[in-house]
């Protein structure tokens, strides 16, 4: 069972979707004269963005049209699942709630996305996301159930890491400002993820709000630039999937932990019925104490149907499967990042950027490539 789990929340990762800072500039100060009066002056060879020439006679000083830009990415980050409904062979959907704990989630991507991208409008960056990425999750678990105190004790601890590819697409808007090489940027975009373990596409959206300034180095058109921010992911809770237990059990290490989980399982059921034997009628009536024997004989009750569906694909893992859904959702959804852009000339420029605080770390690299369209 566990390393279905890590198939469902790796799909988080894979958000590797930004973009090469840009932005449409209004040229200020004495320095920029000449360039201000040779902007307002030329004629505008390009069809996009819409009011191209509108922009550039009022002193804006505009990106090369269209782009495409190639990024690596890496990521790391902490999840939180629940709402677990777990079945075994297309059978009853049971809930897993307080019964199945998570001590662990840690989910890992790394990524290569192309983007294409066009100005649509002066202060409008229109783009799209084609993305591949390998991802693993490392996920521990544990199975709890309560005692005659009504003390919770775990019988099963587990733990896994899986590995797999997905592909993204998507697509992003990003709405921007510039004056006098200050800029701010806020990047949104939303992807599609098929994991092939998935019955659906898992949906992201991703806003990252970046504000910095540009400095123009020495030869023409040359720059650095240099940014802070935040980046934010929210993505569908609801996961749904179903694996082939063949393909992810791993049988020699839970067959025992499934025994003994059998074991420890009827000792706590004796041990709360003699508890509530051994009540008065008046003590057995008191709703305390019959909320606690209903909470535990309903956990005991799921903790032995979890594990005898475990043990019968055990025993059976030839064309078993296991079905499950969940919500998933970052731990913290927001983190701080920082960045760096040399642009070589209006054509190329190399990008790099951090993101950390927070339980999620990730690190980019990329090249970008703009043209007049």
């Amino acid at each position: 069972m566990r390393s279905f789990l890590c198939l469902s929340m790796a799909i988080f990762l894979i958000a590797a979707k930004v973009k090469g800072q840009v932005f449409t500039n209004k040229e200020v100060g004495k320095k920029n004269v000449e360039l201000i009066d040779s902007l307002k002056k030329a004629d505008y060879p390009y069809t996009l963005p819409i009011w191209g020439q509108k922009a550039t006679s009022a002193g804006y000083n505009l990106p090369l049209s269209a782009g495409v830009s190639t990024m690596g990415f890496w990521q790391q980050s902490d999840l939180i699942i629940d709402n677990l409904m777990v079945g075994f062979n297309n059978g009853p959907m049971r809930n897993m709630d307080e019964l199945v704990r998570f001590d662990k989630a840690v989910a890992t991507a790394s990524a290569i996305t192309v983007r294409p991208d066009i100005w649509l409008f002066p202060f409008l960056n229109v783009y799209g996301i084609l993305g591949r990425t390998r991802a693993s999750t490392e996920v521990g678990f544990g199975v709890w159930i309560p005692d005659s105190s009504n003390t919770d004790q775990q019988i099963v601890s587990a733990g896994s890491k899986v590995d797999f590819n997905a592909t993204t697409v998507g697509l992003g808007i990003t709405p921007t400002i510039g004056i006098g090489g200050g800029f701010l940027a806020l990047d949104m975009n939303f992807a599609w993820t098929d994991v092939p373990q998935l019955d659906k596409p898992a949906f992201t959206f991703v806003f990252g709000p970046r504000f910095g300034k540009n400095f123009k180095l020495k030869k023409p058109d040359q720059s650095v630039a240099v940014w802070v921010g935040a980046f934010r992911v929210a993505l569908s809770s609801g996961t749904n999937g179903s694996v082939n237990l063949s393909d992810v059990l791993p049988v020699d290490e839970l067959g025992q932990k499934v025994d003994e989980g059998f074991q420890r399982v009827a000792d706590a059921q004796q041990q709360v019925d003699a508890w509530w034997s051994g009540l008065s009628q008046a003590e057995q009536s008191n709703p305390i104490n019959q909320a606690k024997y209903e909470r535990a004989n309903d956990l005991l009750g799921r903790a032995g149907e979890l594990l005898y569906g475990i043990d019968n694909a055990i025993n059976n893992v030839v064309g078993s499967s296991v079905q499950y859904s969940m919500d998933k959702r970052p731990k913290n959804p927001w983190n701080f990042i920082t960045g760096a852009q040399y642009q070589i000339n209006k054509s190329w420029m190399f990008r790099a950027e951090v993101g950390f605080l927070g339980t999620r770390t990730q690190v980019l690299a990329g090249l970008q490539y703009r043209f007049g369209l």
